[in-house]
């Protein structure tokens, strides 16, 4: 297999993303909680948990150490499809469809929120399901039957619920995140490692030292960008439904509105530290993992 090829680095990507969603899932978790927990609070429930800290030592005080993994085989199942396509597509169309190198800026934008989007779309079903089980421990501790007992199960549920459809729900605000956040990650990394790379006075070279500082800048970038859209995707995600409908939002921008209009515009961030803590360490695990892959293996670096 030619390893430039796009099956290549569909699996180099794969493999990456599995390390890096690993190492930093429950930074994840303790994030999702925290946004939906913000929800409560303007529906006038009593908090549980304070900050980013408070939240999973109560995770684990109260529901256990393994709880700060809770969904993590439907996100490493939704990287096989979501990272693996992000990443192959973005390649594929900077290599044949971009003028350069150098590559303008305004390509990369429209060919990093295009393909973070299309990645996005097909890997829906399990972004739903990793919410949805992110969220069962703390349904039962408030004395609620739990909805899924596994992966597998709580597709099938959905999809008896809501129908195929369904495992779509939450795709357009999941899509405008991932829009954002591959704003951040996949142009700002190819962006800010090609401005290393050109600066002949620091002659940084293609190493780990430059792969690492790109990958802080893509990490902050995308998590400025995307924790209004992921504080909106886990909210019209995780809202009970009652006869196939959904019970509090409408849809991405009506839950935008009722959220700045509860909780004021500033809610959009509710969850920053943790959301940027969280990928701040995923985006330089990833992109190391992923550059030594691809070395290793002797295909070209990114």
């Amino acid at each position: 297999m030619d390893q430039n090829s796009f099956a290549a680095r569909y699996v180099f990507s794969c493999f990456a993303a599995a390390v890096a969603e690993s190492v930093t899932f429950p930074l994840d978790i303790t994030k999702t909680r925290l946004q939906l927990q913000r929800e409560a609070i303007a529906g006038g429930k009593q908090a549980p948990y304070r900050g980013m800290m408070g939240t999973a030592l109560g995770i684990v005080r109260e529901e256990g150490l393994r709880n700060l993994w809770r969904g993590l085989s439907p996100a490493v199942l939704r990287h096989m499809v979501y990272s693996g396509t992000r990443l192959g597509l973005y390649e594929q169309t900077r290599d044949r469809l971009m003028t350069g190198p150098p590559y303008p800026l305004h390509e990369r934008i429209l060919a990093g929120m295009g393909c973070g989007a299309i990645a996005q779309f097909l890997a829906n079903p399990t972004d739903l399901v990793k919410v949805r089980l992110q969220m069962e421990g703390k349904r039962m501790l408030q004395g609620h039957a739990p909805r899924y007992t596994g992966t597998w199960q709580a597709f099938r549920a959905i999809a008896v619920e809501a129908g195929i459809r369904g495992l779509w729900r939450g795709a357009v605000p999941n899509m405008q995140r991932a829009a954002l956040v591959n704003l951040g990650d996949l142009t700002t990394y190819d962006t800010a490692k090609s401005f290393f790379l050109s600066q002949n006075a620091v002659k940084l070279g293609d190493n780990t030292l430059t792969h690492a500082l790109s990958s802080l800048c893509a990490g902050l970038v995308a998590a400025t960008l995307g924790t209004p859209a992921d504080v909106v995707k886990s909210r019209v995600m995780n809202q009970p439904f009652h006869d196939g409908e959904p019970t509090l939002y409408r849809g991405s921008w009506h839950c935008l509105r009722v959220t700045v209009a509860n909780e004021g515009l500033l809610s959009l961030w509710s969850g920053f530290l943790p959301c940027w803590l969280r990928m701040a360490p995923w985006s330089l695990t990833f992109w190391l993992s992923y550059e030594q892959i691809r070395r290793a293996s002797g295909a070209r670096s990114f």
